[in-house]
């Protein structure tokens, strides 16, 4: 069962080494990292989905993921309604012939034309991962020459941080 996990962590070096060591000694499957600062100075915020059928596992995990030094908070979106998306650049093969049926698959999608050659367009979009699935294999018949994703970002809906957990940034300072 894939689950998303989100830690905020503090923004040093070696974090993200530290973090996926320890997922890799716990044999959990990383299916996508995105990892950005955040609204605090000096505080990143990062997302993993990660394969994992056991619950046990799982809570094991998070318990060895908060007592890290430099993790601030870890967080299970996997049960929670989320506000998740991915972003994917897709290059495909394309010619003055197909340019139109192109651009006809990609509108549904939200997608947008980003770049243009000859021989090529490159395409924009974002969403859910099964959406982004969804286009690449509509895609595919025209020929995929590239494709750049950025993994998973998520937050969990309409839930603003605790009072505690605003002092704790604080502190970090």
């Amino acid at each position: 069962m894939k689950r998303i996990i989100t830690l905020v962590v503090q923004n040093r070096s070696g974090v993200l080494n530290r973090v996926t060591g320890l997922m890799q000694k716990r044999q959990f499957n990383i299916e996508s990292i995105s990892v950005g600062r955040t609204e605090q100075e000096g505080i990143s915020k990062m997302t993993f989905v990660v394969d994992v059928e056991d619950h046990r596992k799982l809570e094991q995990l998070t318990k060895q993921l908060n007592k890290q030094i430099d993790v601030i908070k870890v967080t299970d979106l996997s049960d929670k309604a989320v506000v998740a998306r991915e972003l994917a650049l897709i290059k495909v093969v394309s010619n003055a012939q197909v340019r139109g049926e192109i651009q006809s698959i990609i509108e549904p999608f939200r997608a947008i034309v980003i770049d243009m050659s000859r021989d090529s367009l490159s395409i924009q979009v974002t969403g859910k991962p099964e959406k982004i699935e969804a286009l690449i294999e509509l895609l595919r018949p025209y020929g995929i020459k590239d494709i750049a994703r950025t993994g998973l970002t998520a937050f969990a809906r309409g839930q603003q941080p605790q009072v505690a957990e605003l002092t704790h940034y604080s502190l970090l300072k």
